[in-house]
């Protein structure tokens, strides 16, 4: 698994991340933003991971079998 910081370039993928901070917000967590611009947790995660201070991991696709790629 490969951990990074910057904001996911996939559209899905910065959604998912964001939601689940969010979560964690809702559930008590501390924002990591000093002074966030709004109070929303969606707002507040989307800032995180805009400045870089998130870290998640993204899981590593698996290698194609060289016999799959012949099929196509």
């Amino acid at each position: 698994m490969a951990v990074s910081r910057q904001a996911p370039e996939s559209q899905f993928a910065y959604v998912v991340v964001a939601a689940r901070r969010a979560r964690q917000l809702m559930m008590g967590g501390r924002p990591l933003v000093d002074n966030p611009r709004s109070r929303k947790t969606t707002r507040i995660a989307e800032e995180e991971l805009q400045q870089g201070l998130l870290e998640y991991e993204t899981p590593e696709l698996p290698e194609e079998s060289a016999e799959a790629k012949r099929r196509r």
